[in-house]
């Protein structure tokens, strides 16, 4: 059983898709990953995010793409 790691409420930051627990939007994640930062870079400026969040989001797109190729 998976522990759910992206959280959706209207009541945090308007509904954007965060980690669980936090106000850090999984796209800040994409984000950093896509200017070449490392897991390290975005973990250290966004302390309230674990890494096992982390690779657990990358981990759920990664299966989630691989499911979409026909």
């Amino acid at each position: 059983m998976r522990q759910t790691v992206v959280c959706r409420d209207p009541e945090i930051m308007g509904g954007t898709p965060v980690f669980c627990g936090t106000h850090v939007p999984v796209e800040t994640l994409l984000d950093y990953l896509e200017a070449g930062e490392t897991i390290d870079d975005f973990l250290e400026g966004f302390p309230s995010v674990t890494r096992e969040q982390v690779v657990a989001f990358l981990e759920e797109a990664k299966d989630r793409l691989l499911e979409s190729v026909p």
